[in-house]
């Protein structure tokens, strides 16, 4: 499960607060993804792992599925605030 440690930080990538950019956030990790499947070849059980764990967190709707925004979570407060410019 060595290939794992390079898989497992995409969960953590947290999702930009402006909806503006969540179709380029998304885009990119998916290229990341699959490029990153394309080189480095992960074995079958790390990729069921990672594969597993991110159908878990998009399918909970937690708010960091990087692959779309659930409708039913709500944007953080922060979001909203006008003061807080280019996050």
């Amino acid at each position: 499960m060595y290939c794992l440690q390079w898989l497992l930080p995409v969960l953590l990538i947290p999702k930009p607060l402006n909806p503006a950019l969540w179709f380029n956030h998304s885009m990119f990790m998916g290229f990341y993804l699959l490029s990153f499947l394309l080189e480095r070849k992960p074995c079958t059980i790390c990729a069921l792992v990672f594969l597993a764990a991110l159908f878990l967190i998009c399918y909970s709707c937690w708010g960091n599925c990087f692959l779309y925004h659930c409708h039913d979570s709500s944007l953080p407060d922060s979001a909203h605030d006008p003061r807080i410019v280019g996050t």
